[in-house]
C-alpha cells in the first residue's frame, strides 16, 4: 500500500512514521536510511538535506544514514550502493529518500511505497532500483525539458519537506529502537 502527505498537513510526520511503521519489513536489524540526490541543484536536493537533518536528529545514535549534503550519493554512487549496503548491512533493511517529479498538482506531496525506488527516472537515467522501502517528495513538475527539477524549485519546498521526512524516519527509529 502507497501512503501520500502533503507538506502542508501539520500531521505528515506522524504519519510517515506511522506509514514506515506498516511498510520497513521488522527483524533484529535497524533499517539504514540512503538519501539519493545531490547538493549541486536545489531540485535534486532533498536525499541531502534530509540526511543532513537526520544525523543531527540521531546523533549518538546506532543508525545508518548515507548521502548528506557533505557526503552526497548522486546518481554516479547509486550504480554500486545494492551491492555496498548488501555487503555492509547484511539483513537489514534499506528506506531510501529521494526527490520526484510529477503532476502539478503533486508538488508538495511525500509518498511513501512498500517497493525500492529507481533513481534519476525523471532525469531519464537508467538506474537500477534501491531500497526495501522508498520516501519520495514531488518537488517539480514533469516536464518535456525534464530539467525543470534542477532549476525551477523552490528552496522552501525541500527545506519544509526534509525537516518532516527527516522528523518522521528519527520518530520511526527511535521507536524501533524502544521496542
Amino acid at each position: 500500500m502507497d501512503y501520500s502527505f502533503n507538506l502542508y498537513n501539520s500531521l505528515a510526520a506522524d504519519g510517515i512514521c506511522l506509514s514506515l511503521k506498516k511498510s520497513v519489513p521488522g527483524g533484529e536489524f535497524a533499517p539504514v536510511i540512503l538519501c539519493i540526490g545531490s547538493d549541486l541543484s536545489v531540485g535534486d536536493s532533498l536525499g541531502p538535506v534530509t540526511g543532513t537533518k537526520l544525523k543531527e536528529k540521531l546523533a549518538g545514535g546506532n543508525f545508518f544514514v548515507y548521502g548528506t549534503l557533505a557526503k552526497p550519493i548522486t546518481a554516479h554512487e547509486v550504480k554500486y550502493m545494492n551491492d555496498f549496503l548488501k555487503f555492509t548491512h547484511p539483513g537489514c533493511p534499506v528506506i531510501a529518500v529521494d526527490a520526484a517529479v510529477g503532476l502539478a498538482g503533486d508538488i508538495g506531496l511525500i509518498k511513501i511505497a512498500k517497493r525500492a525506488i529507481k533513481p534519476g527516472s525523471g532525469a531519464n537515467k537508467k538506474l537500477s532500483k534501491v531500497g526495501d522501502v522508498s520516501i519520495m517528495g514531488i518537488v517539480a513538475e514533469r516536464s518535456v525539458f525534464n530539467y525543470s527539477l534542477f532549476s525551477a524549485t523552490r528552496l522552501n519546498i525541500i527545506h519544509k519537506m526534509s525537516e518532516i521526512i527527516s522528523d518522521g524516519i528519527a520518530d520511526f527509529l527511535t521507536a524501533a529502537v524502544q521496542a
